[in-house]
């Protein structure tokens, strides 16, 4: 975790292990039972509850971004960053932002990169003037 002020500026930095399931297999999950998909929001919505640091809360708007490290580049990004949702959820949850509304979220960015040993996802949530 990484904490930054700058011109009033506060920006936190926090790394999620693994990879998420993307939204084929959300949807698959969906289509299941609906308590297949609620058991997989509920652990990878705590995941990043367990990561995500607490010594700041946004209330206003902010930028957030994710860097997605996946095993390998078989996976489109669209299906990687659905994930999203779980780390919105989380961010909520832990009350690192209070809401994940367009209030709150007023720019989102990705970036996809490999890594076969440490697949991961690091989110930077950086305040909005």
């Amino acid at each position: 975790m990484r904490k930054q002020k700058g011109v009033d500026r506060v920006k936190i930095s926090f790394e999620i292990p693994g990879e998420f399931p993307g939204m084929n297999e959300i949807v698959t999950a969906a289509k299941q039972h609906f308590g297949t998909y609620s058991g997989m929001k509920q652990t990878f919505t705590d995941l990043v509850c367990w990561t995500a640091p607490r010594n700041h809360q946004f209330a206003g708007p902010v930028k957030v971004s994710m860097e997605w490290y996946s095993k390998n580049r078989k996976r489109d990004p669209d299906n990687i960053m659905a994930g999203q949702k779980f780390i919105f959820d989380g961010l909520v949850n832990s009350k690192v932002i209070l809401n994940d509304t367009q209030k709150y979220i007023v720019e989102i960015e990705h970036r996809f990169k490999v890594d076969s040993k440490n697949p991961r996802v690091i989110v930077e949530v950086e305040e909005i003037d």
